[in-house]
């Protein structure tokens, strides 16, 4: 009897509306690390901000995910999802050409950041519920998996690249110059998620709950699946002491261990490095060490990887480089990090029934993200009152709390974690439409 041999998936690579759902999010990406460096550069040499107004300025950054967080996963699932990324851009894009403007003309202060940041928050809430929630259905949830490393990788990609580039470039241009780049990188962006040929279908309207029992059904699925309850706590606490630690890094960086902006991209780059090695190894780690056991014990090492951050300050003071931990540590961390997000991500998408999944991210992002404007400000106080160093190492403490509920459950000893694996892909259209495809990059990196 002649065997025939099966025909292998082909990647995700040959599949046109991903490709450019994939180059959109690599230019939003490039813009966004660009305005991640410039924007508190700006803050602290231009505008003299404190410790306590970088408190604020991430609080407003994240304030949206506590407001409308939650209604926003409720309108998503009623929303064609492209429509949302494409508004999304727009509107952030807009926001910062204001910026751009006002700090020219020489308008530019502290409440006029706190003002965009938090207009753009909100854009944010509804970028992500829907580009979380758009995956699945684009590619099909056999894909999820491929679909979230690749993007991953990209977001480390960038991570690495831009701020060595912005690092060098912010000492002959002005922050907002930097931040300007990203305008145009939205207009791009908005350009290729307008190309995607596939239609979604929208769910009859006679299908939709009320807006108040909507959300609840979102929230009682995170807070009553075995498994996602405890990624969804552990995941929250992470966050708010994460929060408190990143909202003051630019500021101890250039005020305690007395880096200047080319130094901060070459730190920020060169520890990004370890995102594309966690972005690459993600799925054969994942083989190895198991599905549950890699969330697990990615969540455990982070925060130890962490203080390598406040211990830069004993470096400094033993005559030691400070950037050599901060190198280190970050690199180590952007490989667990990475290792998690991909592993959590795809295990909520391929749990959760697809109706649900605009309600079920924006809830996980609620829970997750709602305690970040708190914990910006939260953060900021102890710096103010009792140093950016010793907040740092509050931050490492949080962080290993935040670890043990996942360390303590089955996610510890779970090779395979539970989802629906028998659903094929959703996308019945062919790896190449007609008339679309060879204009394409076929050789974008990951």
């Amino acid at each position: 009897m002649e065997h025939v041999a099966s025909t292998p998936e082909r990647s995700l690579v040959h599949h046109p509306d991903f490709r450019r759902l994939w180059v959109a999010d690599a230019l939003a990406q490039v813009g966004a690390q660009l305005t991640a460096l410039a924007l508190p550069v700006y803050a602290v040499t231009t505008l003299g901000a404190t410790a306590l107004q970088m408190g604020y300025l991430t609080s407003a950054q994240t304030a949206a995910f506590l407001v409308v967080g939650l209604p926003a996963g409720a309108w998503v699932d009623r929303m064609r999802k492209r429509s949302v990324l494409i508004w999304a851009d727009v509107i952030r894009g807009l926001v910062l050409a204001a910026v751009v403007v006002l700090a020219s003309v020489g308008l530019g202060s502290m409440p006029m950041l706190y003002a965009a940041g938090l207009v753009i928050s909100v854009a944010t809430v509804f970028f992500d519920v829907a580009h979380l929630s758009y995956v699945p259905g684009l590619v099909g949830l056999s894909k999820v998996s491929e679909g979230n490393t690749k993007l991953q990788a990209t977001y480390s990609v960038a991570a690495v690249a831009v701020p060595a580039v912005g690092g060098s470039l912010l000492k002959v241009l002005a922050a907002p110059v930097l931040i300007g780049v990203n305008v145009v990188t939205y207009i791009a962006s908005v350009g290729f998620l307008a190309r995607i040929r596939k239609v979604e279908t929208l769910p009859p309207k006679d299908s939709h709950l009320p807006l108040g029992p909507a959300i609840a059904e979102g929230l009682r699925f995170i807070t009553r699946t075995p498994m996602l309850n405890r990624l969804v706590y552990s995941t929250g606490v992470s966050a708010l002491f994460s929060t408190m630690g990143w909202s003051m890094i630019i500021y101890y960086v250039v005020t305690t261990l007395g880096l200047g902006a080319d130094a901060i991209g070459v730190v920020m780059s060169a520890s990004a490095v370890g995102g594309i090695l966690g972005a690459v190894t993600a799925r054969r780690a994942t083989d190895v060490i198991g599905e549950g056991r890699i969330i697990a014990f990615s969540a455990f090492l982070t925060p130890f990887l962490f203080a390598a951050i406040p211990l830069a300050s004993t470096f400094k003071d033993l005559g030691v480089d400070a950037r050599i931990p901060l190198i280190v540590g970050g690199f180590l961390m952007q490989v667990t990090q990475t290792w998690f997000n991909v592993s959590q991500v795809s295990f909520r998408q391929r749990l959760c029934p697809p109706y649900l999944l605009g309600r079920m991210n924006a809830s996980f992002r609620f829970i997750v993200w709602g305690g970040m404007p708190i914990a910006g400000v939260v953060g900021g106080l102890i710096a103010n009152h009792f140093g950016v160093v010793a907040m740092l190492w509050v931050v490492v403490v949080g962080e290993i709390l935040a670890a043990l509920p996942l360390m303590l459950s089955p996610f510890r000893t779970m090779r395979v974690l539970p989802g629906n694996r028998q659903v094929t892909a959703l996308d019945d259209e062919p790896d190449e439409a007609p008339g679309t495809g060879p204009d394409e990059p076929d050789d974008a990196r990951p």
